[in-house]
């Protein structure tokens, strides 16, 4: 079978060291990939680097083997352009149709789907003109994945920090694995939680369950894959951050509750995977509670904590908000998920059966995904990413009402 052909493109910024790793996954998990940088890039990574690296000659010129057609043939014959890092200068000519190069030409002919990774100080980011020009390559079906925040150049920290290579690469593969397919979630904003709560009983201990967070994240990443805007609100996951995505972290029920809120306010989809506890402890304990000889080990008293799922279910945010829960079942899995589906009120809900060497931690899952209107969409055993993409699936589609 002949590789995908991705075309990297490389502009101008400090970031351009990045995309050499990124370039080794690229090539080194089969991908045909062709580099453009912008002459800027070159100022930060030189031509022999890519060529090395990609095995292609490298050109910043329209002039260089004209007899090929290049601006037009580079961008007819790609399966994925993925821009990384892209500037706030390339991402305003993306957004124009501006072409003074081979980089723009290419983005311009190019009828694959299109990953930029946005790079830049955090005031250039949150620039009107950069945020619009934004929204417009999303409106056009492009996939703009939010920078990460983090250590800029000198002693700069902020939003617009490139994410990290590898979770770029994890945006690339899943936007080729579906294919030249418009991303449905595009101008879409989708607050997902992810991991497990903990409820502190005193200063070493807490109340807290097996989540992993790697539903979540990877409901995250492919949402990000197909072009929303993610808020991804994550519980105590020790996991890398995904690209693309707005990281909030909380430690307990009452701070994801929050949280979530904040985030559901001007949002078109709410995904609650995090597995939230159902109790906290009563009282909090200032100082580690000991064990004294003797003396019998004290009882915990415990309070509801509240009920994010069917709170956001009740009172959407928003008319036409689609509401997505998770139901982690041991035992009468589908009876126990039909029967939450009815108390919680949301749109969806996924049941999956859990336990200690099931579903939590691994990489793969297994899940019935229920509606409110009775249809029941079974998804086999499988990689993460595949629940996920099911979910935003049956999301899309109410999105859309269809």
């Amino acid at each position: 079978m002949d590789k995908p052909k991705v075309v990297l493109g490389v502009s101008g910024g400090i970031a351009a060291y990045k995309a050499c790793e990124l370039l080794r996954r690229l090539t080194e998990s089969g991908h045909d990939t062709t580099v453009v940088p912008t002459a800027s890039a070159l100022h930060f990574v030189g031509a022999p680097t890519w060529a090395a690296l990609s095995g292609h000659p490298v050109s910043t010129e329209v002039w260089s083997d004209v007899h090929e057609v290049p601006h037009v043939r580079i961008g007819q014959g790609a399966d994925l352009v993925v821009v990384a890092p892209a500037t706030a200068d390339l991402l305003a000519k993306a957004a124009h149709g501006l072409a003074d190069d081979l980089l723009t030409n290419t983005l311009l002919t190019a009828r694959c789907p299109v990953v930029f990774a946005p790079a830049m100080h955090t005031e250039m980011w949150e620039h009107p003109a950069t945020q619009e020009n934004v929204a417009t390559l999303r409106r056009r079906g492009a996939v703009v994945v939010e920078p990460a925040v983090g250590r800029l150049t000198g002693a700069d920290s902020g939003k617009g920090r490139l994410p990290d290579p590898d979770a770029i690469f994890a945006v690339c593969r899943r936007v080729l694995a579906r294919g030249p397919v418009a991303p449905d979630l595009a101008g879409r904003h989708v607050v997902v939680s992810a991991g497990g709560t903990r409820e502190p009983l005193d200063p070493v201990r807490y109340l807290g369950n097996r989540s992993s967070g790697k539903q979540g994240y990877a409901l995250a990443a492919t949402a990000a894959a197909r072009g929303a805007r993610v808020t991804l609100v994550a519980a105590n996951s020790a996991l890398p951050d995904p690209a693309g995505v707005d990281l909030v972290r909380v430690g307990t029920a009452v701070q994801l509750r929050e949280a979530v809120l904040k985030a559901a306010a001007d949002a078109d989809a709410v995904v609650m995977a995090a597995a939230v506890a159902d109790f906290r402890p009563a009282s909090y304990a200032t100082g580690k509670i000991k064990k004294r000889d003797g003396e019998e080990p004290p009882t915990v008293v415990l309070v509801r904590n509240p009920d994010v799922l069917a709170e956001v279910s009740a009172d959407p945010a928003r008319p036409g908000q689609v509401v997505v829960g998770f139901a982690a079942e041991t035992d009468d899995v589908l009876a126990n998920g039909r029967a939450k589906l009815r108390r919680k009120g949301c749109d969806l809900l996924v049941v999956n059966e859990v336990g200690e060497t099931r579903t939590f931690g691994s990489s793969a899952n297994e899940a019935v995904v229920l509606a409110a209107d009775g249809t029941e969409t079974p998804v086999p055993y499988g990689p993460k990413e595949d629940l996920a993409d099911t979910v935003w699936d049956l999301v899309a589609e109410r999105l859309t009402g269809g």
